[in-house]
């Protein structure tokens, strides 16, 4: 068997790491991103009413609800931050 030869590792120049930069992408103008505020507020009051309408109805079910809602964030606080 003959003896296998070690290749040296090129050292890569300045010139060749200035060359590759990251490409900034421009804004897509197809998201509005202004609406994401009035998103999350119709979201939310659509959440309160529902709770007091079922709330109307039936106390044990809006327990259950705030409840679960509680709980949602917590969990998602909890796994965001982990």
């Amino acid at each position: 068997m003959a003896p296998i030869e070690e290749i040296p590792a090129s050292k890569p120049t300045p010139r060749a790491i200035q060359t590759t930069s990251s490409v900034v992408l421009p804004p897509d103008r197809l998201i509005d991103r202004n609406l994401q505020k009035g998103q999350y507020t119709g979201i939310f009051a659509l959440m309160i009413a529902l709770i007091a309408i079922v709330g109307f109805f039936s106390r044990r079910a809006e327990y259950a609800i705030l409840f679960a809602t509680t709980l949602s964030i917590v969990l998602i606080v909890f796994f965001f931050t982990v």
